[in-house]
C-alpha cells in the first residue's frame, strides 16, 4: 500500500464513492486480519478520508445524495385507507344484525316458498288457507329466532312485528300495483301474504 495519501493507503481514487471506500476498507480488513500494524494503517486511512469527506460535505464540495440527505422520502407514505378509519355501523346494528350460514339461509327460506306457493294456487276466496299458512309462518319465524338467542320473547315481538308491518306493506302495495299487472290474478290477500313471508324470512335470516 502506498504511503502517500489515505486514498493511496486503501487503493482507492479520491472520486471514488463511500460505499466503494467502505467495502474496500472491509475487505484490507479481512485480507490483514493478522497483521496488527497493517490493521492500523488501515482504520487510520479510512478515518482520514471520513474527516476529508466531513470537510468537503460541509464547505459544499460534495453533493450529498439525497437518499442520505432526506431519509424520509424513502418510506413509503401510508395509505388514506390507514390515515381514515374505516367507518364502521353502529354498535346496536352489529348486535342486532347476524351473519346467516347457508343452513340458517335455507331452512325458513324452504319454510316461507312452500307457504308462498301455497297463498298462490290455493283457491281465491278461501281466506281460511291463507290464514293458516300465516300461522305456521309466524310459527316459524318464532322457532328460528327463539333458537338463534334462546331469546323466547324477543322472537315473538320481532315476529309480530314482521307480520304486521308485511300485512300493512303488502296490502298499500297490492291496491297500487295489482290493478296494472292485467295478467296477474292474486288478490290483494294473496299478494300481501307473500309479500309478508319475504319479510318473515328476511327478519329470521339477518337478524339475532
Amino acid at each position: 500500500m502506498s504511503e502517500h495519501n489515505p486514498y493511496e493507503k486503501l487503493g482507492v481514487s479520491e472520486d471514488a464513492s463511500f460505499d466503494e471506500i467502505q467495502d474496500v476498507r472491509n475487505r484490507l480488513l479481512e485480507q490483514y486480519s493478522g497483521d496488527a500494524k497493517r490493521l492500523e494503517v488501515i482504520e487510520a486511512a479510512y478515518d482520514a478520508i471520513l474527516m476529508e469527506r466531513l470537510r468537503m460535505r460541509q464547505e459544499g464540495k460534495i453533493k450529498v445524495p439525497e437518499r442520505i440527505r432526506f431519509p424520509e422520502r424513502l418510506v413509503q407514505p401510508p395509505s388514506k385507507e390507514s390515515l381514515s378509519p374505516r367507518k364502521q355501523s353502529p354498535a346496536w346494528l352489529q348486535r342486532a344484525l347476524d351473519k346467516p350460514t347457508p343452513a340458517n339461509l335455507l331452512l325458513p327460506g324452504a319454510w316461507y316458498i312452500g307457504l308462498s306457493a301455497i297463498s298462490v294456487f290455493y283457491p281465491a276466496g278461501n281466506d281460511q288457507i291463507l290464514q293458516l299458512a300465516l300461522v305456521l309462518g309466524v310459527g316459524v319465524g318464532i322457532y328460528v329466532l327463539n333458537r338463534k338467542e334462546g331469546k323466547f320473547g324477543r322472537a315473538v315481538l320481532l315476529t309480530l312485528i314482521g307480520l304486521i308491518t308485511g300485512l300493512i306493506a303488502g296490502g298499500l302495495i297490492a291496491s297500487w300495483l295489482l290493478p296494472q299487472i292485467q295478467f296477474l290474478s292474486w288478490t290483494e290477500n294473496q299478494f300481501s301474504t307473500v309479500v309478508t313471508f319475504v319479510l318473515l324470512w328476511l327478519i329470521t335470516s339477518f337478524l339475532r
